[in-house]
């Protein structure tokens, strides 16, 4: 999970409407990943609909108009991260108190903000309601921007502030957003007459595994020993899930020890599992963590530039930052190919027959977790072993779930991975 901009809600909540999801195992989940384009009163809703990125398909066209031809397959490394200018891991020199990381998302917004490269910026901010519910924002001051850092791991209405944006003749826009939001972001600029005269910069998050939001609390509360003072939590490249508290503290729970119940695939949104963009490949630059080393408490991160837009977002910070090379370490290929009996496991086992409570001990987890790290997959093979992990998965998830959408959904490089491991399509 890595979802600066993604946001949460509660089935309470009235931010914005959700999808229905039925509870009879035969009917299938709508694939919505509630981006908010929808909830826009602005123009009309079936042309928001037309841009869909669950009924147009992920990259493709869309990735051959941003780049002017689509990935390389065979070269794995593009197949696996999107098409790039430049991959570097950074810090910022002056970390912001209260982002996610170091606060480059934050800091690149501000500063785009000041230097009138945009006059506003598509974001989230929290709802008193509850910490991780989103409330669509359109930031047009440094207090805005602010009030948007860390965040918001739950399918989130992001675009609905292209809305605000459009009622006030924004005409430069910085938009954050997730990969789904990007794609539907994208199309609907390309295709329909509302948004064309606007600039756009897209800055991505890699997002992964978003949760239903009525699940959200649920799942604090087995993760964590203090679900109610956890401000943020992150899948982590130790193999532990880092959750810090509001005093500080940081609470690690290994992988090898979480509760079984929270490998029900039914706990994420279908439109996650059915998602073939991890990296955000169609942003001008994507800014994440999975491939930056963890160094004690520096929190770097991964940075891709993508497009010409990208260095110019790039040059707005790039003396702020401390850069460093990207590293590599272990074999993800190796350890993927014996969890891929797991996968399908976990794609095709009924929810409901999972059993609850921990296999494994939090201090043999602990130990496990620490192997794991020292001898598994580090820096670039982690982010591989993630990409990969994710892609297979979710190609095993709509193959079950959602067979007529192969064809649509599936990117051509996704089968060419899927070589990579023996697996037939």
């Amino acid at each position: 999970m890595n979802s600066t901009v993604s946001g949460s809600a509660s089935w309470s909540s009235p931010v914005y409407p959700l999808p229905v999801f039925s509870n009879d195992r035969q009917t299938k989940e709508t694939l919505c990943s509630s981006c908010g384009l929808c909830q826009v009163r602005a123009w009309p809703s079936k042309e928001s609909f037309q841009s869909c990125v669950f009924e147009l398909g992920w990259l493709g066209e869309q990735e051959t108009a941003v780049f002017g031809r689509a990935r390389d397959a065979d070269n794995l490394d593009e197949a696996r991260f999107g098409i790039t200018r430049q991959r570097f891991v950074a810090k910022l020199k002056q970390p912001i108190a209260g982002a996610q990381w170091s606060g480059i998302m934050t800091h690149l917004s501000l500063k785009a903000l000041d230097a009138k490269l945009v006059d506003a910026v598509v974001t989230l901010h929290r709802s008193k309601a509850d910490f991780f519910i989103p409330e669509p924002a359109l930031a047009m001051t440094n207090a805005d921007v602010l009030a948007a850092r860390g965040s918001k791991p739950v399918i989130s209405p992001v675009l609905k502030s292209l809305e605000t944006a459009y009622q006030k003749g924004v005409k430069k826009l910085l938009v954050i957003g997730a990969s789904c939001h990007i794609h539907v972001m994208r199309d609907f600029q390309r295709r329909f007459p509302y948004l064309k005269d606007v600039e756009i910069y897209a800055l991505g998050i890699p997002c992964v595994d978003n949760i239903k939001p009525k699940k959200l609390r649920w799942i604090l509360e087995k993760l964590s020993r203090s679900h109610q003072t956890v401000v943020y939590y992150e899948f982590m490249q130790d193999f532990t899930v880092h959750l810090r508290h509001e005093n500080g503290d940081l609470e690690k729970v290994p992988y090898f020890s979480l509760p079984q119940e929270l490998s029900r695939i039914d706990l994420f949104a279908p439109s996650c599992t059915s998602c073939f963009d991890y990296l955000n490949s169609l942003a001008d630059m994507t800014v994440g963590y999975i491939a930056a080393p963890l160094v004690g408490e520096e929190k770097r991160q991964w940075v891709m530039v993508r497009t010409e837009k990208g260095d110019a977002l790039l040059k707005l910070i790039q003396d702020d930052l401390d850069v460093f090379p990207e590293t590599a370490a272990g074999d993800a290929k190796k350890g993927l190919k014996k969890l891929i009996p797991h996968l399908k496991k976990l794609v095709e086992q009924n929810p409901d027959n999972v059993k609850a409570g921990r296999k494994i001990p939090i201090w043999i987890g602990k130990l496990l977790a620490a192997l794991a790290y020292r001898s598994g997959p580090r820096g670039i093979e982690f982010a591989k072993h993630s990409v990969d992990y994710h892609l297979i998965r979710n190609y095993f998830f709509v193959k079950k779930n959602y067979p007529e959408k192969l064809t649509t959904l599936v990117p051509k490089h996704v089968y060419r991975l899927l070589k990579e491991y023996d697996l037939e399509a």
